[in-house]
């Protein structure tokens, strides 16, 4: 029934509603391209209703959610890091395959943040109760979730937008790097959670390690470099 199609529009619409893939666009607003970002997470996004609507409620039990997580919180890590270094150091740019790379990043980094979050569940969810066996409920329920999770993070690509504008190059990197690092912090702690169970001390000691170790790791790359640039600078001068 065609009903189907706004119920669940609505539901995936609330649902990504203050989502932290809202806020995984804002920081790639202030690293890519728009073209890019839309391409690489409309992609993204139809993959991943694609996946919710044939498994269905079936999907949760075959997802190892421990190893998904794991894999989230070292790229989201990784991403930040990359931003603070591509602030520090000048870099040639290869012009050729830039394009590409970033559609790749942009596609996993956004498959990644979504696979297994509250919103695909509800997806899964919807799949299970409207789908009924019917081919065209389930395209009603692929379209309602896709625009529904397109309409939300277009929201979210807006603000990061409006903050590339207003703000200078050096504090949008920054606020691009404490966001992807904000989502390695969580995505290590529900890792935890998945291997040490919900609650548990372990997921919270296991957390609070990897954030040190990702701020020391930027903390002695900044100033490793910060001192050759000192040294460049004095020979420069003599």
């Amino acid at each position: 029934m065609i009903s189907i199609l706004p119920v669940v529009f609505a539901t995936i619409f609330i649902a990504e509603m203050g989502d932290k893939t809202q806020l995984l666009l804002v920081a790639m607003a202030g690293k890519y391209k728009v073209r890019d970002i839309l391409i690489g997470t409309w992609a993204a996004t139809a993959v991943l209703n694609l996946i919710a609507v044939a498994a269905g409620a079936a999907l949760a039990n075959y997802l190892d959610m421990r190893i998904i997580k794991s894999i989230a919180a070292l790229a989201f890590f990784w991403f930040s890091f990359s931003i603070l270094k591509g602030e520090t150091e000048e870099e040639e740019e290869d012009i050729k395959g830039i394009g590409k790379s970033a559609l790749i990043a942009i596609f996993t980094t956004f498959f990644i943040g979504e696979l297994g979050d509250k919103t695909q569940l509800s997806g899964i969810a919807l799949a299970a109760s409207y789908t009924d066996h019917s081919l065209m409920n389930a395209v009603y329920v692929f379209l309602g979730c896709t625009i529904g999770l397109i309409a939300a993070d277009f929201i979210g690509l807006m603000v990061g937008l409006v903050f590339k504008s207003k703000l200078p190059e050096a504090i949008l990197n920054k606020l691009s790097a404490g966001i992807f690092a904000v989502f390695g912090v969580i995505n290590t702690h529900e890792a935890g959670e998945y291997i040490f169970g919900e609650g548990s001390k372990s997921a919270l000691i296991l957390t609070v390690a990897a954030s040190i170790v990702f701020v020391c790791l930027c903390a002695v790359f900044m100033l490793r470099n910060k001192k050759e640039q000192r040294s460049i600078s004095d020979k420069g001068s003599m």
